[in-house]
């Protein structure tokens, strides 16, 4: 992977993005767990993006996940915080919490240590929901190092937010 390049699309992602959600003034958050805060960077590197963009929130661990987000202690002990389950709680929280109209949320195993059965490093979930839009993906960035799968990651949920957007 080109960090490079891949940060270029990310930035443009997040102009098209900011972009459209203030042509159709429509809030945007997130709920970030691998990505660290990249998400929310990207969109804030955006001039005018104060105008659908009031916050966003690292959710490292998961207490904050469940005190803040209110992921359910159910979900984080039989699922884990790498799960779709997760990233669909993170997302309606982060919405919640925002009062946002599109929420992004990230977890995942950014590596190099951190893999377990079932769940390798570059594993992945995505949950974006907005009030006419909710898809939750898994993604395998298998063989990327740390700051390319945290890229990869970034890319593909500023992606889903635009298909949201598109879809408010």
């Amino acid at each position: 992977m080109d960090i490079c390049k891949a940060t270029n699309e990310c930035a443009l992602a997040a102009k098209e993005l900011v972009e459209l959600c203030a042509k159709r003034s429509l809030k945007l958050t997130a709920a970030e767990s691998c990505t660290g805060g990249l998400i929310g960077a990207l969109i804030t590197s955006v001039p005018g993006s104060s105008a659908v963009f009031d916050g966003s929130l690292v959710s490292y661990s998961n207490n904050i996940k469940s005190s803040l987000l209110g992921v359910s202690e159910d979900v984080l002990s039989k699922d884990g915080a790498v799960s779709d389950a997760c990233v669909r709680q993170m997302a309606s929280g982060a919405m919640r919490l925002f009062e946002a109209d599109i929420a992004i949320a990230v977890s995942g195993i950014a590596g190099p240590t951190g893999a377990v059965p079932g769940k390798p490093v570059g594993t992945v979930y995505i949950s974006v929901k907005g009030k006419n839009f909710y898809v939750s993906r898994r993604y395998n960035f298998e063989g990327q190092n740390r700051d390319e799968v945290r890229l990869s990651s970034a890319l593909e949920a500023l992606s889903l937010a635009l298909s949201a957007a598109k879809a408010e």
